[in-house]
């Protein structure tokens, strides 16, 4: 027998709700509204796993602005579109809540409350129903939500939102700062224990590289402009030289756009963006003279790399082979040689020194009591620990050329 569900808000109310305060990303990444979300493969499915759960579900991305929070949950929404989830998340809705247009027109907390509370009933009573999918809330700012931030339209909302999360029918997804978090969020441990941190680290220049690869298209479909992959890497050095207060991939992606718009301007559609555009744009933000931001070295070191990253040529730095010079062990066998020589002239130079030594001592309290003997014993002695000292060294040199030799 199927189990009958009656909705307290019914499906065209929903709908509405939707329609009016959400912005459906899985309904945009499912119209091709976004480039492909690269470099986020980890943290995506660290998510996943977290929405897999049955108690506390929730899960929040820490990173500085402009690391790419949004970007992670709209690679959500592509996987759930493309059909890359488990089955407890196909066909899931992927819905970032626009608090700012939610609260707009309302003059009092009553009023925000009452676009706020049917929403959730909403969502939530739909949860066990095994017909539905899943919905998935994104907050962004979700800091803003804290009754602690004092300024926010919509301080306080984690109230309302509470008792949902603490019940497990509501599945939300958060985004905001490391600092944030600690001073909103943290404060109130009830709710803190109920999301689990996802920390999103800041792209190095290779990763913004690939980020940048994968929004080419959609940026030359847009302005009719060529990018050729070695001044996506031009811009990503620039960026993070002289633009150090802002962080990667944001900043790359901007200069990358703005660029191209000032290319187009110049020297109209149908063309290849050149490095006169990016050095103009950059100097441009960063106020440096365009003519001080060329190099021909620094050119060449990037095209390097750009071959490298693509795979036309190898990485020498990263060789883990050593190639056979006869010449090379010839020289080392020579300075093996001339090592021990030196050596045995230290030994035999401190065998001397002790014999006049003993033999000094001797002479000095009035006695010859077998000094030849001592002599003999001590310089065995000393002998001995000399050649474990040689031997101990020529392992020691052996080793270090043989770190010489993978690294080059």
């Amino acid at each position: 027998m199927t189990e009958k569900w009656d909705y307290l808000v019914s499906e065209e109310q929903l709908e509405d709700l939707i329609r009016n305060y959400c912005n459906d990303f899985t309904a945009l990444a499912r119209a091709g509204r976004y480039p492909p979300i690269t470099g986020r493969d980890a943290e995506i499915d660290d998510c996943i796993l977290i929405l897999l759960q049955r108690g506390r579900k929730n899960c929040c991305f820490l990173a500085p602005a402009g690391v790419g929070k949004t970007a992670a949950v709209v690679g959500l929404a592509q996987r759930v579109v493309a059909d890359q989830v488990p089955d407890y998340l196909k066909n899931a809705r992927v819905l970032e809540v626009d608090l700012a247009r939610m609260a707009s027109g309302t003059s009092s907390r009553a009023e925000f409350q009452a676009r706020l509370m049917p929403f959730c009933k909403g969502v939530a009573e739909r949860y066990h129903d095994p017909n539905k999918p899943r919905y998935i809330l994104f907050l962004d700012e979700i800091h803003q939500i804290m009754p602690s931030c004092v300024g926010s339209s919509y301080a306080g909302m984690s109230d309302t939102m509470k008792p949902y999360l603490t019940a497990g029918d509501l599945l939300v997804l958060g985004a905001t700062t490391l600092d944030e978090y600690r001073h909103y969020v943290e404060l109130d441990p009830a709710l803190d224990r109920r999301f689990q941190k996802v920390f999103l680290k800041i792209p190095n220049s290779d990763e913004t590289y690939h980020i940048l690869k994968g929004l080419r298209p959609a940026h030359e479909k847009h302005h009719r402009v060529k990018v050729p992959e070695n001044l996506l890497m031009l811009i990503v050095r620039l960026t993070d030289e002289h633009m150090r207060k802002r962080n990667q991939p944001d900043k790359s992606i901007i200069t990358l756009d703005a660029a191209m718009a000032f290319h187009v301007r110049e020297h109209g559609v149908d063309s290849e963006l050149n490095v006169e555009s990016i050095y103009h744009m950059v100097g441009r933000e960063t106020k440096l003279n365009k003519h001080a931001l060329h190099d021909e070295k620094k050119l060449e070191e990037i095209f390097r790399r750009v071959d490298i990253l693509e795979g036309r040529i190898q990485d020498e730095s990263k060789k883990q082979f050593t190639v056979y010079d006869p010449a090379a062990k010839l020289k080392d066998v020579e300075m093996d040689q001339s090592y021990q020589r030196q050596v045995e002239r230290e030994k035999a130079a401190e065998q001397a020194l002790l014999a006049e030594s003993l033999k000094a001592q001797d002479d000095k309290i009035g006695k010859k009591p077998e000094t030849d003997n001592k002599i003999t014993e001590l310089a065995a002695k000393l002998e001995k620990k000399l050649e474990e000292v040689v031997e101990k060294k020529l392992e020691e040199k052996a080793e270090e050329k043989e770190k010489q030799r993978d690294m080059g």
